[in-house]
């Protein structure tokens, strides 16, 4: 991440009237920075294709520097951080989307390892709605995903309680500013999530939850995830929006069956009839993003592990990462709750689940009901 001195002009140029995303990511990738952006001359940004002149006489006529300060200073005084596309660590999944923002806001922490599964669905969740989305979140966090969600009423809040209650990670993706709280009644969702995940937003310090905001949003969900799981939305609800754009990204999309008389189920009816993925458990999605779980664990790719015809089908001990050697050893024959299997592991709670679901596609250990593993043994 870059200092506040060269931050000022990313947040200035996003201040400038006519810059938007687009523009912004043309500008900068035409000249380098945006300080080289304010620094050329009125010629030369008109000469960049895409840039009309006028969108250029904004840039040289942009005097809101002490906005552009006081955003650089909120950072310092809060503690969040920012990270822009020019980033290392900027979300590799966002970059390929078409339009996405040039500078993230960020409580908590993104890590390039998070398998990013969105749960997201009607802010008028019936209390069937909302105790599926808490299980299956909680279930794909058990099996190392990492939960998106948007921090709105219902199948949002559900979706990030169930990743919490499997001290799973989860992300929330804003529709206002990172300093505000939105809905109030999620205040206390808001103070746990960076702790095991991340706040996110695209948006300024002090931006309020303006319904134009949210379909920005949503794109966000979708970009950051591999698959978007739409629980309970109606004919007109923002979560299809969220499915659309998932599928205009290459993402996976899935829905989950509901009543059929029942108003939140029309949306995800349409989206089974169009198509998606019908879901009955966590496993139908960790079935779709199985082989990318595996690779974040810190296993080989497929290709290296091809066995020629003198191997043993089981995978051997030696041919296992260390991190899974690790977990193998800790594991027998015997049940072993997953909160044990953390203890004596001593990894994260998502290393240990992204790991036990990698060792469980490769068939070398066996979940049982009730989240216990068990070594597979010849």
């Amino acid at each position: 991440m870059m200092g506040t001195d060269d931050l000022r002009y990313w947040f200035a140029l996003k201040f400038v009237d006519g810059v938007g995303n687009l523009h912004f990511r043309t500008l900068v990738d035409a000249l380098g920075s945006p300080r080289s952006v304010f620094g050329a001359s009125l010629e030369r940004l008109g000469a960049i294709q895409g840039i009309k002149k006028k969108t250029a006489q904004s840039i040289k006529g942009f005097r809101d520097w002490k906005r552009a300060d006081r955003e650089a200073e909120l950072l310092k005084r809060t503690g969040v951080s920012v990270l822009t596309y020019q980033d290392r660590d900027y979300p590799g999944l966002l970059l390929n989307i078409y339009d996405f923002p040039p500078l993230l806001y960020v409580r908590g922490e993104i890590r390039e390892s998070d398998i990013n599964v969105a749960v997201v669905g009607s802010r008028a969740a019936s209390t069937y709605g909302k105790f599926i989305a808490e299980r299956l979140a909680r279930d794909l966090a058990y099996g190392g995903a990492t939960i998106v969600s948007g921090l709105a009423r219902g199948i949002d809040a559900a979706a990030h309680r169930g990743a919490l209650s499997a001290r799973g990670r989860t992300i929330a993706v804003l529709g206002c500013g990172i300093d505000v709280t939105y809905p109030p009644e999620n205040e206390e969702l808001y103070r746990k999530i960076p702790q095991c995940g991340a706040i996110v937003t695209e948006f300024p310090f002090g931006t309020p939850p303006k319904g134009s905001n949210f379909p920005a949003r949503n794109r966000i969900i979708s970009g950051l995830s591999l698959g978007v799981v739409i629980i309970e939305a109606s004919e007109k609800s923002g979560s299809l929006i969220t499915a659309s754009m998932a599928l205009e990204q290459g993402r996976e999309v899935f829905a989950v069956p509901g009543v059929i008389d029942a108003p939140g189920s029309r949306g995800t009816h349409k989206l089974l009839k169009q198509g998606a993925k019908l879901v009955e458990s966590a496993n139908d999605v960790l079935e779709e993003i199985g082989p990318q779980v595996r690779f974040a664990a810190g296993a080989e790719k497929p290709a290296e592990r091809q066995e020629s015809p003198q191997q043993p089908q089981k995978p051997e001990m030696e041919r296992l990462t260390d991190n899974e050697q690790a977990l193998v050893r800790v594991l027998s024959k015997d049940p072993v709750d997953v909160d044990t299997i953390i203890a004596r592991s001593g990894f994260s709670a998502g290393e240990t689940l992204g790991l036990l679901t990698g060792l469980e596609l490769s068939g070398r250990i066996e979940q049982l009901p009730g989240k216990m593993f068990v070594l597979k043994i010849d």
